[in-house]
């Protein structure tokens, strides 16, 4: 049976982490010092059935096309970018506003996992993704052992 599980999300290069041992080597709170301000986590159910694994990933406000969903050395690497801008004039100003907003999560997949066969839907704020399974058969034969 398989894990999935949550790849390390710090702000700090690898290099720095395995140099300190840590993954921040100063004792802050990472989340207020992250350079990609507005990078969110987003909460995530894992399902496991013995035919594939499910995620079911809260992402509300996001639309299809703002999701990028790829596998890249056994990892399943899951974001999501989404831009906008709203003006408005009236008679003696004008006044622009934009938001960023940003999410991401990634999974380290067991080797059971077809990773050509991974699905994604995005539907009312969840996106679902299906990681089927695939069947891995004992290389070593039955051995009979007889009881005397």
């Amino acid at each position: 049976m398989g894990l999935l599980t949550k790849q390390n999300g710090s702000a700090w290069p690898k290099l720095v982490q395995d140099f300190f041992g840590t993954e921040s080597p100063f004792d802050w709170d990472e989340k207020f010092w992250l350079p990609e301000k507005g990078v969110e986590i987003p909460s995530t159910n894992v399902i496991e059935n013995d035919k594939e694994f499910k995620l079911e990933l809260s992402a509300p406000g996001f639309d299809k096309k703002d999701f990028k969903v790829e596998v890249v050395d056994g990892m399943l690497n899951i974001s999501a970018e989404k831009e906008e801008k709203k003006e408005e004039k009236k008679e003696n100003y004008r006044k622009k506003e934009f938001s960023y907003s940003s999410i991401r999560r990634s999974f380290s997949l067991p080797e059971n996992v077809m990773d050509e066969k991974i699905d994604a839907k995005y539907d009312n704020g969840i996106l679902n993704v299906v990681l089927p399974k695939k069947v891995i058969e004992s290389t070593k034969p039955k051995k009979a052992i007889s009881v005397g």
